[in-house]
């Protein structure tokens, strides 16, 4: 059973290295587009350092948290942004047209997941390039600053805590692209879920109780740039960090279902 389950791991595995091989080859023909895209972003990451910036010049201080330690998180925010924008910003904007135009019915013959096909098929090995140099930096500022040590051990967590905030951005992010099987326009509702995200720009004591609450155990979008930074800070109890850690797998079996119920109710283009 183990062996089996490995077996297919690996050959997904294998798959989604193709996937990476033919975007980079698509995105090689048009070298220029592909600078400009780059050019682009570093525009709009200029515009997230301005947070940085008067955060700085203002001292700013959320609870205990000092200009330092919020620039690890504006750093953790700026890491993930990166990762989201490359590995499946372009996949779930995809979604509502296979499902208006019919095409995924040919998808559904492809001999592996439907849900993995659809979702992780296209990587723009671009847009990620300028955020995770700078967001990689500022955790490095930041960390050093604080005086965090650099043990093996918060090295691990801050990078599990940023795998789990991966898995926690998948599944949140899809949802929008989820209920176009059931609605046909679901713009709206993915601009809800974008300005959530940026909800993850600051430190999330700024935020009351309740929403705090909301953003932690019901949709998880604080988790996702807040676990990893306060963990090695020492300012997450064991109670959220064992959360932290269950939080994406549950979300990703929310997913799973459905995505499994929404398969069902699909109806091909032809009828």
């Amino acid at each position: 059973m183990l062996k089996a389950w490995l077996s297919t791991l690996k050959s997904y595995f294998i798959i989604y290295l193709r996937f990476i091989k033919n975007c980079f080859i698509a995105q090689m023909e048009y070298r220029t587009n592909f600078v400009l895209g780059i050019a682009v972003e570093i525009a709009y990451l200029f515009s997230k350092l301005l947070y940085v910036i008067v955060v700085y010049k203002t001292d700013l201080h959320i609870g205990d948290i000092t200009p330092d330690g919020i620039l690890m998180f504006v750093g953790t925010y700026t890491i993930m942004t990166g990762l989201y924008a490359g590995l499946f910003f372009t996949n779930f904007v995809r979604i509502p047209d296979y499902v208006r135009t019919g095409e995924l019915d040919l998808l559904l013959v492809k001999p592996i997941s439907l849900q993995f096909m659809v979702s992780l098929r296209y990587i723009d090995l671009g847009m990620p390039i300028p955020n995770l140099a700078a967001g990689i930096t500022m955790v490095a500022i930041g960390w050093n600053a604080l005086g965090i040590p650099v043990t093996f051990y918060n090295l691990c967590v801050f990078a599990l805590y940023l795998a789990a905030a991966l898995m926690i951005t998948y599944g949140l992010m899809i949802i929008p692209a989820l209920l176009s099987f059931w609605f046909v326009n679901t713009g709206g509702l993915a601009g809800i879920f974008y300005a959530i995200w940026d909800a993850n720009n600051m430190p999330m004591p700024i935020y009351s109780r309740l929403i705090q609450r909301i953003g932690v155990y019901v949709l998880p979008f604080l988790v996702i740039t807040n676990f990893a930074p306060m963990t090695v800070m020492g300012q997450l109890d064991k109670g959220l960090m064992l959360w932290g850690a269950a939080a994406p797998i549950l979300l990703l079996a929310a997913v799973r279902l459905v995505w499994n119920k929404a398969i069902k109710n699909y109806s091909s283009a032809s009828g």
